[in-house]
């Protein structure tokens, strides 16, 4: 690809997110704000019991979205264990337990980690009924969590928080589903297959034989990008043809992977009653995700080594239909939203090339995030901010109208520090204890040394922050690796949902406090800059040692 016709394809893209911004932001507020409840909803509230009237306080609502998710990762793992008996198995036996586990954790939460081939360990009905349906459902969730946060911040003196049953209801009924169909539309029409054929042999030219699997893959493709999901129907993910087929099918896909994350700053402004905070957030967002695709694109440009100095570029693992720039600008709106979708392979990438896509991952997939778990990310960013701008000029601080307190500021911080622990956790002790150590060294680790180590912290990283990319040298099938990373995908997921509506309820039961001639405005550029500088600060101070470790040290050697 061309540097002019990338430049085309990224204006078109911009172009395209510009005109979304605003109707889909302002819908968004709309569905959430409204009143009325369509027929199926109301169908659907009286079978589970629900009235959709009532709010919820923050613990209920919380214990809500926990039952939820345990019974979504009860069933996706009773799916797969019951694979062998289950019409459109296409003959594929049960899925172990400790890959059904990690599996069922992985589409809950998410994250869509894949341990596995899926067009050859998941049958039809599996990957429709358990991971397809998790795909909806787990985007939905992060939308309701972070309506909950915008909520508190518009709400007076309110003891609940909304419903979760309605938010969630909602979130895929008004939004997912209808977007997710067109969409479908779309991809079928470029080239995405759909249908329900299964193996098909055919003769090659050299008269030999070729196995085709088939599905329906459009239909999943346009959720699994649209709620930043990421689990391909396929192993090479958005890299095969039948998922991406063409540059400007890699386009849409691009595109949905930041539709919804990049209009929720919208939604936020109409929600708390002031569009300029929404833009606000916006474009810290839009900084933080234009510095990384610069970084790296110059770092994959100009390769690193004897090899690909002598290629002319570092094109191993990246497919011709795209080329570096379309490559790194998939990989940057993958890791910077909880996508984890790949169109190319990032193990492949230079040293420094990899470390980006960690980077994103490590600064919390604030720029724009991942579906509503972003928008809730950067708020907590801009407490955290808030707060340290008050100490500098010595003033209580508020965001929103809303004083920042002891409670308040504890809530951040915990969910800024929660993510990191778990990565550094989970690596440390995968090389820290002998016998887990050999394992992984001698059984999942392809490349020894410096990029071995790179390929476990970019694991952990990934299963922490609910992304699900990979770097695919590493075999993660094992027993420990199945465990560990589900366990870390669970809390990771988990955990800062329990600060956010923490958090959210702290926020609503206040009233709101008018501003006065100290309040630090939060919509001008200053303020941009402040939250732009805590995520990048916070990431580098808590990362750089273990990035010394592998990345760094692999890229300056």
């Amino acid at each position: 690809m061309t540097a002019w016709l990338f430049v085309a394809l990224l204006a078109t893209l911009v172009l395209l997110l510009g005109l979304s911004y605003r109707p889909l932001g302002d819908y968004m507020a709309a569905t959430f704000t409204s009143k009325k409840d369509l027929r199926v909803e109301r169908g659907f509230y009286r079978i589970i019991g629900v009235d959709s009237r009532v709010d919820q306080s923050w613990p209920v609502y919380l214990r809500s979205v926990l039952a939820f998710s345990v019974l979504g990762v009860l069933l996706v793992y009773a799916l797969q264990r019951a694979q062998a008996v289950l019409p459109y198995s296409l003959g594929l036996p049960a899925v172990p337990e400790g890959l059904s586990f990690n599996t069922a954790i992985s589409f809950v939460t998410n994250t869509n980690w894949q341990s596995y081939s899926p067009e050859v360990t998941m049958g039809y009905t599996v990957q429709i009924a358990g991971l397809a349906v998790q795909n909806f459902l787990s985007a939905a969730v992060g939308i309701a969590v972070a309506i909950t946060l915008v909520r508190g911040f518009a709400s007076h003196r309110s003891g609940t928080i909304g419903n979760f049953w309605v938010d969630m209801t909602r979130a895929t009924l008004r939004i997912l589903l209808p977007l997710s169909i067109v969409f479908a539309v779309i991809l079928i029409v470029g080239g995405v297959v759909q249908n329900f054929n299964g193996f098909t042999t055919v003769s090659t030219l050299t008269g030999g034989t070729a196995t085709i699997p088939g599905g329906p893959v459009a239909s999943q493709e346009a959720i699994k990008l649209l709620g930043n999901n990421g689990g391909g129907f396929f192993n090479a993910n958005s890299a095969h043809p039948f998922e991406n087929p063409t540059a400007w099918t890699n386009l849409i896909e691009i595109y949905l992977m930041l539709l919804i994350p990049f209009s929720l700053p919208r939604t936020f402004g109409k929600m708390v009653g002031d569009n300029r905070q929404g833009y606000a957030i916006l474009a810290a967002m839009a900084s933080i995700f234009v510095v990384s695709l610069v970084a790296m694109t110059l770092f994959e440009l100009q390769g690193a080594g004897t090899a690909t100095q002598a290629a002319g570029a570092a094109l191993e693992g990246k497919e011709q239909r795209f080329g570096i720039l379309s490559s790194t600008l998939f990989g940057t709106s993958s890791t910077l939203t909880s996508t984890g979708a790949v169109d190319s392979v990032h193990d492949s990438f230079t040293p420094l090339g990899g470390m980006m896509a960690m980077l994103n991952m490590m600064t919390g997939e604030v720029a724009p995030g991942g579906i509503g778990a972003g928008l809730y990310g950067i708020l907590m960013v801009a407490v955290i901010s808030v707060f340290l701008a008050g100490l500098m000029v010595g003033r209580t601080p508020e965001y929103l109208g809303k004083k920042i307190g002891s409670r308040e500021i504890k809530l951040a911080s915990l969910y800024i520090l929660m993510t990191p622990a778990l990565v550094l956790l989970g690596t440390g002790l995968s090389f820290a204890i002998p016998a887990i150590k050999d394992n992984v060294e001698k059984v999942s680790i392809f490349n020894p040394g410096q990029h071995g180590f790179s390929e476990v912290l970019y694991a952990f990283t990934s299963a922490a922050n609910n992304n699900g990319s990979a770097f695919a040298g590493l075999t993660a099938n094992t027993p420990w690796l199945n465990a560990a990373l589900g366990t870390t995908m669970f809390l990771g997921r988990f955990l800062p949902i329990v600060f956010v509506l923490a958090l959210a309820g702290s926020l609503a039961m206040q009233d709101k406090v008018p501003a006065t001639s100290g309040t630090l405005p939060t919509h001008r550029p200053l303020f941009v800059t402040f939250v732009v500088g805590v995520v990048i600060i916070v990431a580098a101070l808590t990362y750089f040692p273990v990035l010394a470790l592998g990345p760094l040290a692999e890229g300056l050697h």
